[in-house]
């Protein structure tokens, strides 16, 4: 989302496509289906599993581009994309749901600690607890597009572009190893 943000393509589109798939999630959560899933411990394990995986092939992939010999920050490439940000909005809204249907910190923030946070309230509260939380996760992804754009000219130098793909990398993998290190 940032990076779409950054590269002025889509970001709006993919704030939305997020914040659309979290107020599913959280929906869900409120719902309990949080409580249900964890009475299952092999698709929390199944789940984890995915996640991991997903995670790590997409903090190699930001490691690489930031190795890269000719990075050049936001600059097109051949094709119209610029560093990796996607460039069809079908793509998008397909980026949007994998990071949030496959990244289990997602689920669990989501689903289990949100649902978990509303199960003590009943009626009007747990409809103010949903629709608050449902406003602070419209509001996070939206705030990020907009950053984005507004962070570009600083992000048109390839050192900080290198250094966001190093953090992000960085960061993935080790949500990642965390993740494995739970089961």
């Amino acid at each position: 989302m940032l990076r779409q943000g950054l590269a002025r393509r889509w970001a709006l589109l993919a704030a939305l496509a997020c914040a659309a798939f979290d107020t599913v999630l959280i929906t869900l959560g409120v719902l309990g289906v949080g409580g249900l899933l964890a009475r299952h411990p092999t698709l929390v394990t199944a789940g984890t599993l995915l996640g991991a995986a997903f995670l790590t092939w997409y903090g190699l992939r930001s490691l690489r581009a930031a190795l890269k010999a000719d990075h050049a920050g936001l600059h097109a490439a051949p094709g119209g994309a610029v560093d990796g940000t996607v460039t069809a909005p079908a793509r998008v809204i397909g980026t949007a749901a994998a990071f949030s249907l496959l990244n289990p910190h997602a689920l669990l923030d989501t689903v289990v600690l949100i649902g978990g946070a509303s199960a003590g309230l009943s009626g009007s509260g747990r409809t103010a607890f949903l629709l608050g939380t449902v406003l602070a996760s419209w509001a996070w992804f939206f705030t990020l597009a907009v950053a984005g754009r507004a962070l570009a000219p600083v992000m048109a130098r390839p050192r900080a572009w290198r250094v966001l793909d190093l953090l992000i990398g960085a960061t993935l993998l080790l949500t990642a190893a965390g993740l494995l290190r739970g089961l």
